[in-house]
């Protein structure tokens, strides 16, 4: 069961989640902040609306049976019933009235908080519901990098110091390790309920992501073109796709590429892990490159596991650098970088066997589909997990706009393995 903690942090967490996506608007106009119909974005009036009332329907209703601030907001905003591609169309409020309606509910989550310490129950459903609104803030981001719209401001900018790359292979020890969320945890979501020893062969994993100059060898030398680099369903998707690159990269007037970032291009950052590209571009890689994905367990194994002897120890870190919360010095996380940087920078956050920015900069395909642990039940939301499974890809680690305080080790992000618009890259492991 999820921990209790102080009211305070609950209402500074609220708080700065609704600063997030208020600052996320910033700069659009009418026309940007419904965008282009596509099947990855939602329009950001939409989704704003559908944020606020998440927190109504699982903290005021459910919790505290509270009658909907807006009596149609179900037929507006319950992403279980309203069909993505119809969100375009719906007869949604005003952005301003959208802002207003977050404002009040939250308002009135905090208002229902007494002081000092929250029960279980609260502690859990309102960080959930805070971390959801986290999710779709990342999601805000990523939506603006594929409407190419200009670079938000979020914050204070921090260097993009050359660092360089993180060459080589880590070695990590065959054992049991445990998968998974230990019943104690202080937070987990419930696809990573729970623990479970799970065997493991020795590996050997890339210490750093994949770099752009790296993944431009492969199209250099004709990997998009080249069928036995590609699985039946990836080649399919290659074709329907048209691709011939990562999404964002385009043709330099020399022999390169360039990269689009927001609204501007800059020449592709030769140091930077490639970014923007899908679970079968990855695989096409590792096949180009005679390597592979890791497994889940490899890399929660490398992200969290600590060496005794010639075998995996019993012991399990939060984070691969300890169990202190992450710090600027550990990963590139909270969107202040308003990108990538480059794959050597961050030695602090190294883990146990020395692999490097294993959270933060990019999320990293992992060669395994979603799929629930042996002791798994939904909570609360259902549809967080259960609708995902056995149709999705997993993803670990976090992304450089990913909010600090939603990550672990253990976090599972899912998506589909065409997804490219999502901040996803991947490293790799020796055959």
């Amino acid at each position: 069961m999820t921990q209790r903690v102080p009211v305070d942090h609950l209402v500074a967490i609220m708080e700065d989640a609704h600063r997030r996506s208020v600052a996320l608007t910033v700069g659009l106009d009418d026309n940007q902040l419904m965008g282009r119909k596509l099947p990855i974005v939602n329009p950001l009036r939409w989704e704003i609306g559908h944020v606020a009332w998440f927190y109504e329907n699982f903290i005021l209703r459910d919790l505290y049976g509270r009658a909907p601030i807006l009596p149609q907001g179900d037929e507006l905003y319950d992403s279980a019933a309203v069909l993505q591609d119809t969100r375009w169309d719906l007869p949604l409020l005003g952005m301003e009235a959208t802002i207003r309606y977050a404002e009040t509910v939250k308002d009135r989550c905090l208002e229902r908080l007494g002081p000092g310490t929250a029960s279980k129950r609260d502690s859990f459903m309102y960080q959930f519901a805070t971390f959801h609104e986290d999710m779709h803030t990342e999601a805000y981001v990523y939506s603006r990098q594929t409407l190419g719209y200009p670079a938000p401001r979020l914050g204070p900018d921090l260097a993009r110091n050359p660092s360089g790359v993180c060459p080589g292979d880590a070695p990590v020890p065959g054992g049991t390790f445990r998968l998974g969320a230990e019943r104690d945890a202080p937070f987990r979501y419930d696809n990573e309920k729970w623990a479970h020893p799970v065997n493991v062969e020795a590996f050997a994993i890339a210490r750093a992501p994949v770099t752009n100059a790296k993944f431009a060898e492969f199209v250099d030398a004709g990997g998009y073109r080249r069928r036995e680099f590609w699985s039946e369903a990836g080649w399919a998707w290659r074709e329907r796709a048209g691709a011939s690159r990562p999404v964002y990269w385009l043709p330099d007037t020399g022999d390169g590429f360039r990269l689009r970032r927001f609204d501007e291009t800059v020449p592709l950052p030769p140091d930077e892990p490639v970014i923007h590209v899908n679970w079968f571009e990855a695989n096409a890689w590792c096949a180009w490159a005679g390597r592979r994905l890791p497994t889940e367990i490899e890399w929660e194994a490398a992200a969290l596991g600590e060496p005794e002897g010639d075998r995996l120890a019993a012991t399990k870190r939060t984070y691969p650098w300890g169990d202190t919360p992450p710090e600027p010095r550990h990963a590139n996380l909270d969107g202040g970088s308003l990108g990538c940087i480059e794959v050597g920078a961050l030695p602090d956050g190294d883990s146990a066997f020395g692999c490097r920015q294993m959270l933060g900069n990019v999320w990293e395909w992992t060669a395994d589909t979603f799929a629930p642990f042996p002791a798994f039940r939904p909570d609360a939301y259902r549809d967080y997990s259960e609708s995902q499974f056995h149709r999705t890809k997993v993803l670990r680690g976090g992304a450089w706009a990913t909010r600090s305080r939603i990550l672990t080790g253990r976090y599972r992000n899912f998506f589909g393995p065409e997804r490219r618009d999502i901040m996803a890259g991947f490293r790799t492991v020796r055959t």
